[in-house]
């Protein structure tokens, strides 16, 4: 799920971000994202929380690509138990044989991001 376009948040450089790697960002409501920049300057935010394992380790992911449609699609898999998650939507493609802790949703939630003057904003 995406959240609507409210108020942008800037929360980097982009320069900040290395290429195939995530970081973790804090937005103004205390919620947890994790950025990732792709080798384009693509920047993808979604949710911190991973809901198999319940901690907040999905910036700590492998950055990747699935075949989804006959379409490549930018992935991250969990560092935890490697489920694999579709960084423009935050679907779960992979549940690795586990199930979300405590009934959660499998997928990620995402919010937009944009690039402006170098600055990563991501929508709040």
């Amino acid at each position: 799920m995406t959240a609507l376009l409210g108020t942008w948040t800037t929360v980097c450089l982009l320069s900040d971000l290395a290429p195939e790697r995530g970081a973790a960002a804090l937005l103004a409501d205390d919620e947890q994202v994790a950025l990732f920049r792709l080798l384009d300057d693509r920047v993808y935010a979604v949710q911190q929380h991973d809901p198999f394992s319940d901690a907040y380790v999905i910036s700590r992911g492998i950055v990747g690509s699935r075949r989804v449609d006959g379409v490549d699609v930018p992935t991250v898999a969990s560092p935890m138990y490697k489920q694999v998650f579709a960084l423009e939507s935050g679907s779960c493609l992979d549940v690795a044989g586990k199930v979300p802790a405590r009934d959660l949703p499998p997928d990620l939630r995402t919010w937009p991001v944009r690039v402006r003057d170098g600055f990563v904003e991501v929508a709040s």
